[in-house]
This record gives structure tokens, sequence and C-alpha cells, in this order.
């Protein structure tokens, strides 16, 4: 199987392949070597650079093309994640959030709020039925996973849940 095939089938992740160069350059600098670890540095910088260019001339000539960039490039979380850390993402933050919130829209959340002090994201899960009794972990866990493709610029989620309605019914048996 050639490189390419088996890079196409196999998913990438943006967060995890980070995490990959961060452990490279790591051992690298722990090594010992200097020169080594400043030439892996340059090597990374000299890559990111690159792709970015050839990513900022793709999305220029799709821009100019009739019917502009296809939205399904932009939904896709690997794509995404590129664009995002080229900073050449053509939507806002705030579209992005609505974007990865889309993604994992089974667990009904919305935007409240977004601190771009601290990059804390609020939530409400409006969970099956409006009652937001959806489970709040795997909730948060999606949205952080979604988040982190299409705005890593959120660095904590939370989310609420919507306040339980009052259940009025007749009033107690024998109080007619």
């Amino acid at each position: 199987m050639s490189a390419s095939t088996s890079a196409a089938t196999r998913p990438a992740n943006a967060e995890q392949t980070g995490r990959r160069i961060e452990e490279v350059l790591d051992r690298l600098t722990a090594s010992g070597d200097p020169a080594a670890a400043a030439a892996a540095e340059e090597l990374v910088r000299s890559l990111m650079d690159f792709y970015g260019s050839g990513l900022a001339r793709v999305l220029q000539l799709l821009s100019a093309a009739p019917g502009g960039i296809p939205g399904t490039l932009l939904g896709d979380e690997l794509v995404a994640s590129l664009l995002v850390l080229h900073d050449l993402h053509p939507e806002d933050r705030d579209a992005r959030i609505a974007r990865a919130l889309d993604s994992v829209r089974e667990h009904g959340l919305e935007a409240v709020d977004f601190d771009t002090a601290s990059g804390a994201l609020r939530l409400r899960s409006r969970a099956a039925g409006g009652c937001g009794c959806g489970s709040g972990a795997d909730a948060q866990e999606a949205a952080r996973a979604a988040l982190a493709c299409f705005a890593p610029e959120v660095t904590e989620v939370v989310v609420e849940s919507a306040p339980a309605l009052l259940q009025i019914g007749s009033g107690p048996v024998g109080s007619r």
C-alpha cells in the first residue's frame, strides 16, 4: 500500500498530530544535541509555512471560483483544523463555534457566552424534550472535541443544564 493510500484511509487528528510533534521535539531536546533540536524545530516551521502557503493559495483559488468555498470543506474537521491552525479559516469565531456545535447536534447544545479573556465557552444543554436531562459529561466531551477542530481558542467548555420544567398538575386528591 502506498503512503498516500495509507494516509487517505487513516483519519488524521490535528490535536493528536500536534501532540506527537511536540513529543518528538521534546525527545530531541532531551537528547542533549541542541543542533538537532534546533534543526527539527526549523524543519517543522518550514513545513508549516509551506503547507500554510499552499492552503492559502487553495482558498484563494476556490474563493475566485463560481460558488466560492464549498461548505463541505469548511465543515470537515481535518480541513477546518488546518485552516484554523494557519489562521486561514474564512468564518469568524462565532460561526466556527456554531459549526462545531452543529457537528454534535445530537447533544442539543447551544452557545450562551464566550469569555475571550479566559477562553471559556458556556453552553446550555437543550437535550431531548428540552428538559436538559442529557448526559452532561458526554455532551461536554463531544463539544470539547468538536471545538478543538473548529475553534481552538475555546480552552474551556462548561455545559449548563436548561432549567427543569415545572410540572403543573391538578391539586391533591380530595382538595376539591
